[in-house]
């Protein structure tokens, strides 16, 4: 009986564990493909979304400020036992009057002609508001890029790594099977062999913490793609080979300063509070509307009121004017002011910015030739440690320690080709032209 409990009970393991294993998808995607599914799954993009919505309904708003206005009103009011006396010739019968209940309804429409130039540069502020937003968008769609370059180089070197500590493993429990042997002849003493299962356990780990590494890289970039979590992620083994040689760094420079997305949002910003400052001026300057009407008015009994249009021009002038300070106008300036600063920092972040990314790349691609010569020299060192130690002129540490840093080097070039390209990536990103 419990004998067939177990085969049961392995058989519901084995049906779970297939299941489980059916149900994880291996995708294979190149970093453009990422990048761009990056970009159309970025949670952060759809808030940015809604924000060109709330500026593009703000410029609709200043618009309507140009269009007449109409309203319209209707009022029924009774009375209660009011005095009449009409001061007329013929008011006598009219004074002894009971009335008791007034109708009246209005029509009013007022159209802007002048108002100080208050509404044509709302609209205008508005307008490169609305740019502003659109290029803050463009900026953050860099930074995603970049993000995205980022965790898909951590899933790279993660893959690769895994891929030489399983070559080394398979290599060392090899050479664990021929030590055995060798110490079962009576040819190997038994601590050479331990040392040598030693190094091969610490392999294990390090291949246990390699494929952890690569799980966390591989969900996170499941969750910056928008796919399941469960997706099992193939990178492009070709990804580090497109490094290229970097141009000089007065062209990133320039490039910077014709194609950051934050820097052209801030420029818009500027001409914005610009208008902004000159609609608060045209605050001390008077209205002038034309304005229209409609009146009806019904007293039962008493008078009848219908057609009376009317037209005409209306002009208003705030009074509070002549000795209020104007706080919008001291308000604008003081904006205007703050991006002026925001500007000439943004400008030199750039150009530090554009150095030290400069300079990384180029310290990362010096990496590359100085890691691949201590590969040639790991390779050699080992080749002749291995040639020694089987001819007895060395023992099992100095095997060990050569095959060690043979491992090492390997990890080291794939490490720096790897950061070499995202170095460059970072580079192209504050240059603004990532995504071209």
């Amino acid at each position: 009986m419990n004998k067939k409990i177990r085969n049961i009970f392995g058989i519901l393991l084995f049906s779970m564990s297939i299941s489980q294993i059916s149900s994880q998808e291996t995708r294979a995607i190149s970093l453009n493909e990422a990048v761009k599914l990056g970009i159309e799954n970025s949670k952060n993009l759809k808030i940015d979304a809604a924000k060109i919505e709330e500026s593009t309904a703000q410029l609709l708003e200043a618009k309507n400020n140009q269009l007449p206005s109409l309203k319209l009103g209707a009022t029924y009011l009774h009375l209660f036992s009011p005095n009449v006396n009409l001061k007329t010739e013929s008011a006598g019968a009219a004074n002894s009057l009971k009335i008791n209940d007034v109708m009246y309804a209005s029509a009013n429409l007022s159209y802007p002609i002048y108002a100080g130039g208050r509404i044509k540069y709302g609209i205008q502020s508005a307008e490169y508001l609305v740019e502003a937003s659109k290029l803050s968008v463009e900026n953050d769609k860099e930074a995603i890029a970049y993000n995205i370059s980022q965790a898909y180089n951590n899933l790279f070197k993660a893959s690769q790594i895994i891929k030489v500590l399983e070559e080394n493993l398979s290599a060392s429990q090899k050479r664990d099977e021929t030590f055995l042997k060798l110490e079962n002849n009576g040819l190997m003493a038994r601590n050479d062999r331990l040392k040598a299962q030693l190094q091969t356990s610490n392999i294990e780990l390090q291949l246990l913490d390699a494929q952890n590494n690569y799980s966390i890289a591989n969900i996170n970039m499941d969750l910056l793609l928008g796919l399941p979590e469960t997706t099992i992620l193939k990178v492009d083994e070709d990804y580090i080979n497109e490094i290229s040689e970097n141009q000089p760094v007065s062209y990133y420079l320039s490039q910077a300063l014709q194609n950051r997305k934050d820097l052209q949002a801030l420029d818009y910003q500027r001409k914005a509070a610009n208008l902004g400052t000159k609609a608060a001026k045209a605050e001390n300057l008077p209205i002038l509307a034309i304005t229209g009407g409609y009146v009806a008015a019904d007293i039962p009994g008493f008078v009848t009121i219908t057609n009376a249009i009317n037209i005409g021009l209306g002009v208003s002038y705030n009074l509070d004017n002549l000795w209020k300070k104007n706080s919008s106008l001291l308000k604008s300036q003081a904006r205007e002011k703050q991006l002026e600063a925001n500007n000439e920092l943004l400008n030199d972040h750039i150009k530090l910015e554009i150095n030290k990314d400069f300079q990384n790349s180029n310290l990362a691609k010096k990496k590359i030739e100085v890691y691949e010569r201590a590969l040639e020299q790991a390779t050699e060192n080992y080749r002749i440690t291995k040639n020694k130690y089987d001819n007895g002129l060395a023992n099992i540490t100095d095997l060990l320690e050569a095959d060690a840093a043979l491992v090492g080097a390997k990890v080291n070039v794939i490490n720096s080709r790897a950061d070499a390209a995202l170095a460059y990536k970072k580079l192209l990103q504050t240059s603004g032209i990532l995504n071209q």
